[in-house]
């Protein structure tokens, strides 16, 4: 017999490094090849787990009257999210939901690292097309 839970798709994201057992630390830039990657001008956000670039400063965004929020999910666990216009480092998956939706109005799907895979947060649409990303800030490195 096929159950409620069966039915629910599978994703296969990792946890962040600090939350795995096996002791493994992301590949550390040395400051040449840092450099490289770092465009002059732009305040670039990274992935905490393996420094793919997420998104950049000025994708900071207010919605519902601030740019951070803190929200619990239905499992008591609580995220501390910002949001940002788009985050071009990251990929979306599972069908949009409006279930548990900290935003109303908006349906949500999960938004990973398009690197190594990691949970960045959720991307927002509305019923308008209008869209921002809700992204875990203890995930991301910022701009010094």
């Amino acid at each position: 017999m096929r159950t409620a839970i069966d039915s629910y798709p599978v994703f296969l994201f990792k946890s962040p490094f600090e939350k795995q057992d096996n002791g493994s630390q992301p590949n550390v830039l040395n400051e040449d090849e840092a450099e490289r990657n770092e465009p002059d001008e732009e305040k670039y956000i990274f992935c905490r787990q393996c420094f793919q670039v997420i998104t950049n400063e000025t994708e900071r965004i207010d919605v519902h009257g601030g740019h951070k929020h803190t929200f619990a999910n239905p499992h008591g666990l609580i995220f501390e999210i910002g949001c940002f216009r788009s985050a071009t480092g990251c990929l979306y998956t599972g069908k949009p939901t409006s279930d548990f939706s900290w935003f109303k109005g908006f349906k949500w799907q999960l938004a990973a690292c398009s690197k190594c895979l990691v949970q960045m947060g959720w991307l927002f649409v509305s019923l308008g097309n209008e869209s921002f990303n809700g992204l875990i800030l203890d995930r991301l490195i910022f701009p010094e």
